[in-house]
């Protein structure tokens, strides 16, 4: 499981050319999920996400997380994350999990986040969508879960 993390003053979905989601200060969270992923990965996941101090304080250090700033977060599904371009030239999705198991990976990391206080906002899973961002910094984690 891999998350694309940036820190964003803003974040805006746009689905079949109307508005669907947005936030203010917070992380747009770009969710991946492979094959044998599981929901111990997306507990550490969304634990390791709601804690990550990368907002700034008044020394313009990054000491903050989420939570301390109040921030929003904009969750969406994308499974272009569990893709390899090693070979060849054409993306290769062997290791994307199965659509029907991802949807229910991605639905519980949301709930995970949405425990701990944070508000979300989501995409469509599977959907296509557009994204339109601020990104703050600019500032941009890759985090991967760890085999558990």
């Amino acid at each position: 499981m891999k998350l694309v993390v940036q820190r964003v003053k803003s974040a805006s979905l746009v689905i079949d050319e109307e508005l669907y989601s947005a936030i203010d200060n917070g992380y747009l969270v770009l969710f991946g999920a492979e094959k044998g992923d599981t929901k111990s990965q997306a507990d550490w996941l969304a634990n390791k996400i709601c804690a990550l101090r990368c907002f700034s304080d008044e020394n313009g250090k990054m000491n903050l997380s989420i939570k301390d700033i109040n921030g929003e977060m904009l969750i969406v599904s994308q499974f272009t994350l569990a893709g390899s371009v090693k070979k060849g030239t054409r993306p290769s999705f062997d290791n994307a999990m199965e659509p029907v198991e991802a949807k229910d990976l991605y639905e519980y990391f949301i709930t995970k986040v949405k425990e701990q206080n944070i508000p979300v906002k989501t995409g469509v899973f599977g959907a296509h969508m557009e994204i339109s961002l601020i990104n703050d910094g600019p500032v941009t984690f890759i985090i991967e879960a760890p085999e558990l």
